[in-house]
C-alpha cells in the first residue's frame, strides 16, 4: 500500500475543498442570475437585420427575467473589435456576444492573427438567427436556374462577374465553391455593404450576386432581379418557387448563414445553462417564428454543444472556399 504524506494530503484535500467551494459559489451566482442588465456587444451599427431581432428578444427576456439586454454596437474590422471586447469581459455572463458566421468560421482563415480564437476565448450558448444567401442575376441574363446560368455564362466572349457584399465575407466565398464546383471563372467584384451591391446587380454592372434574400426581395418582386438559387436546407416560403442549390446538385452551398450568442471562456455552466434555457424558450415561441419568417428569417435555438459542432463544420467549408480563393485579409 503506498503512504502518502500528512502534508500531500492536506494538500490534496485543500485543492478538493476549494474545487468545492469554487462550484459552490459558481451555483450560488447562477442561482441569483441575472440580477442586473446583461451587456450584448453587436458587430454591427444599430438598425441591422439582427440588431432588429436582438431588440424582440431582448423585450421577452426582461418579462422572463426581469432584467433587459443592453444591445451595444462596436462595427468594423470584420467583427474583430465586437469578439476582442467580449473575449476580455468578466466571465459572469453579464457581457454576451452576438457572433456572425463570418466572425466564428471565417476570420480564423482569412486573418493571419485573430486577437481571438472562436473555440477557445468563447463559449456558446445558443444558436439564434439563421437566414438564405442567394444567387441571384440581372434582367438581361437568359437563366432561370444554375444549370441554364452556367451554360450562358461559358457561351460569353467576356468575363461574367459577381458581386459580394464585401470580400472575404460569405457572400464571396460562395462565389469561389461555384466557381470550383462548375469550372467557371466568375470574376469577383466586392462591395463595401450590401446596398450597393444590389444597386449595381440592377444597373447591371454585375451579372450575378451572392445577397441576403430580403436585400434582393424588393427587386425580384420589380421583375429586375432573377433569383436562380437559395442556400437554405428548405426552399424559402418567401420565394417558394425558386429551388435551392441542393435541388440543383450543389450541397455544398447549403448552409444557414447564421448568428449566435456567446459568453467568454470561463463563464460558469451554470450561468451558461440559465442563459440557453432563457434563450431557447423565446426563440421557440411561435410568435417569434412568425415575425421572423416575415424577413427571411428562422430561430436556431441549439444547445451549446450543438453550436460548437456548427462552428466546426461550417468552419471546415470556409475554410477550403479560402484556400481556393487565394485570398488574405488586410491587416
Amino acid at each position: 500500500m503506498t503512504m502518502i504524506s500528512r502534508r500531500a494530503f492536506a494538500h490534496a484535500a485543500g485543492g478538493t475543498v476549494a474545487a468545492l467551494l469554487l462550484g459552490t459559489a459558481a451555483f450560488a451566482q447562477a442561482n441569483g442570475f441575472p440580477d442586473k442588465p446583461i451587456r450584448v456587444i453587436v458587430p454591427f451599427a444599430a438598425g441591422n437585420v439582427l440588431d432588429n431581432a436582438l431588440r424582440q428578444v431582448g423585450e421577452e427576456f426582461k418579462k422572463d427575467t426581469g432584467q433587459p439586454l443592453i444591445i451595444e454596437s462596436k462595427p468594423g474590422g470584420g467583427g474583430i473589435i465586437a469578439a476582442q471586447a467580449v473575449a476580455n469581459a468578466a466571465p459572469d455572463g453579464y457581457t454576451l456576444l452576438l457572433a456572425s458566421v463570418s466572425m466564428m468560421t471565417v476570420n480564423p482563415h482569412t486573418f493571419s492573427k485573430l486577437p481571438y480564437d472562436p473555440l477557445k476565448s468563447f463559449r456558446q450558448i445558443t444558436g439564434f438567427y439563421g437566414s438564405s444567401q442567394v444567387m441571384a442575376v440581372n434582367a438581361s441574363v437568359p437563366a432561370n436556374n444554375i444549370k441554364e446560368f452556367v451554360e450562358w455564362a461559358r457561351a460569353q466572349k467576356r468575363p461574367v462577374s459577381f458581386a459580394s457584399f464585401t470580400a472575404g465575407n460569405t457572400s464571396h466565398f460562395m462565389g469561389v465553391i461555384l466557381n470550383k464546383r462548375t469550372g467557371l471563372d466568375l470574376v469577383h467584384v466586392p462591395f463595401n455593404g450590401t446596398p450597393p451591391a444590389v444597386q449595381n446587380l440592377v444597373g447591371q454592372q454585375v451579372d450575378a450576386a451572392f445577397l441576403p434574400l430580403i436585400a434582393v426581395k424588393p427587386q425580384v418582386e420589380a421583375g429586375k432581379v432573377k433569383v436562380l438559387a437559395v442556400s437554405t436546407p428548405e426552399r424559402s416560403p418567401i420565394l417558394p418557387n425558386v429551388p435551392t442549390f441542393r435541388e440543383q446538385g450543389y450541397p455544398d452551398l447549403t448552409i444557414h448563414i447564421w448568428s449566435s450568442l456567446a459568453a467568454p471562456a470561463g463563464t460558469p455552466d451554470a450561468v451558461v445553462n440559465k442563459l440557453n434555457a432563457a434563450f431557447t424558450k423565446i426563440l421557440r415561441e411561435p410568435a417569434l417564428r412568425a415575425k421572423w419568417a416575415e424577413l427571411d428569417g428562422v430561430p436556431m435555438p441549439m444547445t451549446p454543444d450543438e453550436m460548437t459542432k456548427l462552428i466546426q463544420s461550417d468552419s471546415k467549408l470556409w475554410g477550403e472556399a479560402v484556400r481556393l480563393s487565394g485570398f488574405k485579409a488586410s491587416e
